[in-house]
């Protein structure tokens, strides 16, 4: 017992001193970069369906094809990947050996997930030509799955709650600045700490009306028991064109989420790793 406690310890510490080399934490900090870059492309493309002209889906799909699209675009999407595969591996460490709360580790789990979706969706392309499936179908696929378990309509309903509580969460970052914890606000400038501040409270309660949009199409899809109700990004961010106050909704968010990319190269410069 004391060989396998031994082995276990000495293996967190091998993967400790790899996550803190000065090599990985580039590579981190590389991927918050490009997690601003895929932020930004969803924004512009939330944009141009806000004003008429939107023809790929505003997700992580149709940013991948977007950048796909470009000069070098293929370079710069191995360039992502690799970024996105360090922002996994760092939250997957902070998962595992960070020495965090148990909610901090929740959360760094639901990180390691979504980067490796991210990933995912990039190296389809990279390796087949093509992004599959968009996140609405994605949204749509699973709910029918699970409406046809045992119960499935409450745990789709829970599903709901669960993802307002994270909307609801990411607007109560934003509106009190609990972001700034992740950052080194001693070496920004007073000038700077006010701009990264307003960026981040502006992106947190964007993302955060989002989340909780897509979080009530989930439950009226349990309710209702159709799985076509449960929306993705781009599905939930069009709904928000369709509100009485019309496009407009959706370009004040779509420029939050711009801005939300914005603070996250402010990260890549100035997060605690």
């Amino acid at each position: 017992m004391d060989s396998v406690a031994s082995a276990g310890q000495q293996a967190r510490g091998a993967a400790r001193r790899a996550t803190n080399s000065r090599t990985f934490e580039r590579l981190t900090r590389l991927g918050l970069a490009c997690r601003g870059v895929m932020y930004a492309l969803i924004g512009l493309l939330a944009l141009q369906i806000a004003f008429g002209g939107g023809g790929k889906e505003a997700d992580k799909t149709g940013a991948v094809r977007t950048v796909a699209e470009q000069p070098f675009g293929t370079v710069v999407l191995w360039v992502m990947a690799v970024g996105f595969v360090a922002l996994a591996l760092w939250q997957l460490s902070e998962a595992l050996i960070g020495g965090l709360e148990v909610k901090e580790r929740v959360e760094a789990v639901a990180h390691t997930v979504v980067y490796a979706l991210a990933v995912g969706t990039i190296m389809s392309f990279l390796l087949t030509g093509s992004t599959g499936s968009s996140t609405d179908k994605q949204s749509k696929d699973l709910t029918a799955t699970v409406m046809d378990w045992p119960d499935g309509q409450i745990i789709i309903g829970a599903v709901g709650l669960a993802i307002i509580g994270v909307g609801l969460y990411w607007i109560y970052d934003g509106v009190t600045k609990k972001f700034l914890k992740h950052l080194r606000t001693g070496e920004m400038s007073p000038k700077v700490r006010g701009v990264v501040e307003k960026l981040g409270m502006i992106g947190y309660c964007a993302r955060g009306v989002i989340a909780v949009a897509a979080g009530v199409f989930f439950i009226s899809a349990a309710i209702t028991y159709s799985p076509k109700e449960a929306k993705g990004i781009d599905s939930t961010l069009r709904s928000l064109a369709g509100t009485p106050l019309g496009p407009w909704l959706l370009v004040v968010v779509a420029a939050g989420v711009i801005l939300f990319a914005a603070y996250c190269f402010c990260e890549s410069r100035w997060r605690r790793t």
